[in-house]
């Protein structure tokens, strides 16, 4: 019954799809603009998807030979080439969501710009619309894919007429890990290389364009603008459909892995903690659609944001209310893991501490990034005497605003435990990501009016139609703020309920930092997302560089650009762009994946839980604190272009105010749409990186390296010093 959930989602992705391919694209002018932006997109998509294919070949043939998984230290479990086989699937499914999402957005765009000649309201519902076409493209098809693969691997590790044993589930958990490992490794390189590629555009668009040559943002005359738009749809639309999808994936895995170790007695056989994730998911998709349908505005004085936090309450709301129905049927009273006794009503109440933990972290992530809000106008206050205090001011909200989040997840974290134990942590986050497709649907709707308004710049169109997509688009920047709050909140949840999971099956009780060798795994897991961030942020340094002197020379050897008369070289800056993503995007990529296995096979399962430690609190950090201060600083920009009020005088676009939030939101552009958002995947990819290789790394099967260093180690204690 599960994946026909999915099917559901995909068929309303469908419809909806159809309908905005209908809807009208706008004169020869648009259309033209529009189709060198989805041509640029494809071609970005293409190059990409050839450098990744080789990748998933590469490991996929890594881990079919890498023999026989062990699930007990008797007892070989499967053969590795079933987890990779599971490896390309979840690698072929990821891209193919970042790819639907990225496919919608390029037509959405243009149309959401002909809807705004017309309306705010029509224009709200292309966007929208363009939007749910992803979220509901990615849930579904995460649904469809893990519940038909469950069923697949299921009915093919039990006999015929038999119960399922502990030995045939491990089995089948340990084969969707290898799904969710191809998932989430796409989606660090997509969101990492679409990262970059959109953030080096923005940045020598915004540098040049609007700093230097003082015209507007998106005019046609700046070569860097079609690649800027570019970006959108490959580092905000097809990145984050990947994204989404890993996330998605690795949630619900992580909760099937610990409901596993559930001593139920059910009707389901025992496996009734195993399914009610992917349950609670189905569920979460369906009544993401129906709240779509309340997604909308009547007037142009309506608040576009309210109409969306509607949307996203209601569909938590309902799957609040569902899920209480769905833990009682399946559940039974009482259930133990791991010796911790507790109800099913317990299970249920972690499921709201997971509700009311996203809830809580879109509205601090919204307060830290709209605009009208206090942090976001210090930094316009402190613009007023220049780009210096304009970045102190952006960094000081982005580190405030780590505050309340962490505590809300603390509480969160102790409360679900509190109540089912990891089981409770594990279904809290799968509780948290049972709304994805409407959270993606509102966080998607941004990139689809920032390139609308683009269009509409670009095309010359009357200003009441750039006004109502800049409506859209500073909401938009709002809501991809809170989108990303909203995954490093359950990428936090999921990586504890991993960690618990590789610590069951790595035969691990405890991490004692009072060894100096876990103390040390734990300083080198905090640093990780430091220099992921720097790999990241300097790798969009030097493609903007190149897109700067890029530029520059356009305007200097292109006579007549600057009055119209000759046309930019567009397709060499998406050159630029291009190249430079899929080049910078594999090194930050790598260390996700090599780190855990260099760091397992040699120092065993112990060192590697403190480096996991580590690097779940740092890039907890770190993700908070760039994707606030970003989205602060952008939205900081956007106030003066409508008019911001700077100690009791008014200052707009041009002024130097103006300039130095320029520079804030050229520094945050990095932050949150390159590195920041990157952090809740390369968290998650390292746990479950770590969760594969837990059988070959555990408490009795250690390596030799492990086995010469434990063998030292004792030897040491054998010392004694007298005095």
């Amino acid at each position: 019954m599960i994946p026909v959930f999915g099917l559901v989602g995909i068929l309303v992705m469908a419809i909806q799809s159809a309908w905005v391919s209908k809807q009208d694209a706008g004169d020869a002018t648009m259309t033209e603009l529009a189709g060198h932006i989805a041509d640029g997109a494809m071609a970005f998509l293409k190059a990409e998807w050839k450098v990744l294919t080789y990748f998933v070949i590469i490991a996929g043939a890594l881990l079919a030979w890498s023999g026989t998984m062990t699930g007990s230290l008797e007892a070989p479990i499967h053969s590795s080439p079933v987890i990779a086989v599971a490896f390309l699937i979840g690698a072929v499914f990821s891209a193919f969501a970042g790819y639907l999402g990225m496919r919608i957005a390029t037509k959405a765009n243009v149309r959401t710009t002909q809807a705004a000649r017309t309306s705010l309201a029509k224009a709200l519902k292309v966007s929208f619309t363009g939007g749910t076409v992803m979220g509901f493209g990615v849930a579904g098809l995460a649904i469809f894919g893990l519940g038909g693969l469950f069923i697949v691997l299921y009915t093919s590790f039990v006999p015929a007429g038999s119960l399922a044993s502990g030995v045939d589930m491990k089995k089948t958990i340990e084969v969707l890990a290898g799904f969710s490992l191809g998932a989430e490794s796409i989606a660090l390189f997509a969101r990492v290389g679409g990262g970059i590629y959109t953030k080096a555009a923005d940045v020598g668009a915004d540098l040049v364009g609007k700093v230097e040559a003082g015209i507007p943002e998106d005019d046609v005359r700046n070569p860097a603008t079609i690649a800027d738009n570019v970006g959108d749809n490959v580092g905000d639309v097809a990145g984050m459909g990947a994204d989404l999808f890993g996330s998605y994936v690795a949630t619900i895995l992580a909760t099937m892995v610990l409901g596993q170790e559930i001593k139920s007695e059910d009707q389901f056989g025992g496996m009734a903690p195993i399914l009610l994730p992917m349950l609670i998911a189905g569920l979460g998709l369906i009544f993401s659609i129906v709240s779509s349908w309340f997604v909308k505005i009547s007037k142009e004085t309506d608040s576009v944001q309210n109409a969306l936090n509607i949307g996203n309450w209601l569909s938590i709301l309902l799957t609040a209310v569902a899920a209480y129905f769905a833990v009682h049927w399946m559940l039974p009273e009482h259930m133990s893991i791991r010796g911790f006794e507790f109800t099913s009503a317990a299970v249920y109440y972690s499921i709201l501490v997971g509700l009311v933990v996203g809830t809580l972290m879109s509205l601090i992530t919204e307060y830290y990034t709209a605009m009208g809000k206090r942090p976001v106008q210090s930094i316009i206050n402190q613009s007023s005497t220049g780009h210096a205090t304009n970045i102190i001011g952006g960094l000081s909200v982005g580190m405030e605003s780590t505050v309340l989040p962490i505590l809300v997840l603390a509480a969160g974290i102790y409360g679900s435990y509190y109540f089912a134990g990891f089981y409770g942590v594990a279904i809290a986050a799968a509780g948290m990501m049972a709304t994805t497709a409407m959270q993606l649907a509102i966080d998607a709707f941004g990139p689809i009016a920032d390139n609308a308004g683009g269009i509409a710049e670009m095309s010359g169109l009357p200003k009441e139609v750039r006004e109502r997509t800049d409506n859209l688009d500073a909401v938009g920047n709002t809501t991809a703020a809170t989108g990303k709050g909203f995954a490093i909140a359950s990428a936090a949840l999921t990586s504890l309920a991993l960690f618990a999971a590789f610590a069951g099956i790595s035969g691990i009780t405890s991490i004692d930092i009072y060894k100096a060798n876990v103390l040390a795994g734990l300083f080198v897991g905090g640093m990780i997302p430091f220099i992921f961030s720097s790999l990241c942020i300097s790798a969009v340094g030097r493609a903007a560089m190149a897109m700067v002197q890029e530029v520059r020379r356009q305007f200097k050897e292109i006579p007549g650009i600057m009055e119209y008369k000759a046309k930019p070289e567009y397709e060499k800056c998406v050159a630029i762009s291009t190249n430079a993503s899929i080049r910078e995007m594999m090194l930050p990529g790598a260390i996700a994946i090599v780190v855990p296995l260099i760091v397992g096979f040699i120092f065993g399962p112990e060192v590697l839980g403190g480096l996991l430690a580590g690097v779940t609190v740092s890039g907890v950090l770190m993700g908070i604190f760039q994707s606030n201060a970003g989205g602060a600083w952008d939205n900081a920009k956007k106030s003066f272009e409508k008019g911001a009020m700077i100690n009791g005088t008014m200052q707009y676009k041009g002024s130097d105010a103006h300039k130095a939030s320029v520079t804030g939101d050229t520094v945050g552009d990095p932050f949150k749409d390159t590195s920041g958002p990157s952090m809740n995947i390369l968290i998650k990819l390292m746990s479950i990186v770590s969760l594969i290789i837990a059988p070959h790394i555990a408490v009795g099967t250690a390596s030799n390296a492990q086995a010469k260093l434990i063998k030292k180690t004792e030897a040491a204690k054998t010392i004694h010093i007298k005095p």
